[in-house]
């Protein structure tokens, strides 16, 4: 049920357009190319099973997980939802 001016099935249509690009936004981030032997930042050796797993890897597991982590922290998006938590 769309309100006001609005056809049915529009917000739904929104929706799929903001899941889409944000899919979008995701595969574009993703590592292309062959993978490094050596982590990019700290020159760790990156083991041939990640390697396989994630081609173009570019990161070892410590430095990729301090990169999601400052990332996480930079994201603008409200993922409580709650109302309380949008007026802080």
């Amino acid at each position: 049920m769309a309100g006001g001016w609005s056809r049915d099935g529009a917000v739904q249509d929104q929706i799929d357009a903001s899941v889409d690009d944000a899919v979008k936004k995701a595969r574009s981030n993703l590592p292309t190319g062959p993978s490094l032997d050596r982590c990019k930042e700290c020159d760790a050796a990156i083991p041939e099973a990640r390697r396989k797993a994630l081609p173009g890897v570019r990161l070892c597991v410590s430095c990729q997980s301090c990169h999601d982590e400052e990332s996480a922290k930079l994201s603008s998006f409200n993922r409580r939802g709650s109302k309380d938590s949008q007026l802080r």
